[in-house]
């Protein structure tokens, strides 16, 4: 039998030998890792957007692209909220005996995040977009951008399902 660790983290035994608790355990290790790949995104995209106003160019926006800028801002910073709110959820409750609820909170907060993140990151390609080209490429980017997020995060991992693979 493996150490406690390989058990939390799932390497040591197959997914029918590990326990409800164990299961619980290692999803949570998964999804905090994966929370760390997705925040470094969303900093940098908030930083960004954060000196956007101080630049000389910003100025001379028109109110659409103020209102995209302004919009783009937002979604980060509810991102960012979202994103990071696991995290501070498992600080707060991490010796409350309540990890599978933790879990389940905290991976439709992280699924909020990364729709915010998306929806980010197209408005801010948007944004460059228009300030650079005009509508007709800030339509075309914004669509491909969607279809792509929507596609990639969303969809294929909604299609990918196993229907017999759920937990019980």
């Amino acid at each position: 039998m493996g150490s406690g660790t390989e058990a939390a983290t799932g390497q040591s035994k197959s997914d029918d030998e590990e326990s409800g608790s164990e299961r619980v355990n290692r999803e949570l290790i998964e999804l905090l890792n994966e929370l760390r790949v997705a925040l470094p995104g969303v900093q940098v995209l908030f930083a960004f957007l954060l000196a956007v106003p101080f630049a000389q160019g910003f100025a001379d926006t028109t109110d659409f692209q103020q209102d995209l800028f302004f919009g783009t801002l937002l979604s980060t910073a509810v991102a960012s909220a979202l994103l990071i709110a696991p995290s501070a959820y498992h600080r707060i409750n991490f010796r409350e005996a309540d990890k599978e609820q933790m879990l389940k909170t905290s991976n439709g907060l992280a699924l909020g995040g990364l729709f915010f993140l998306a929806l980010s990151i197209i408005g801010a390609v948007a944004l460059v977009s228009d300030f650079i080209y005009g509508s007709t490429t800030t339509v075309i980017s914004a669509a491909i951008g969607a279809a792509l997020f929507a596609s990639l995060w969303f969809v294929l991992p909604i299609v990918r399902r196993d229907p017999e693979s759920k937990p019980d």
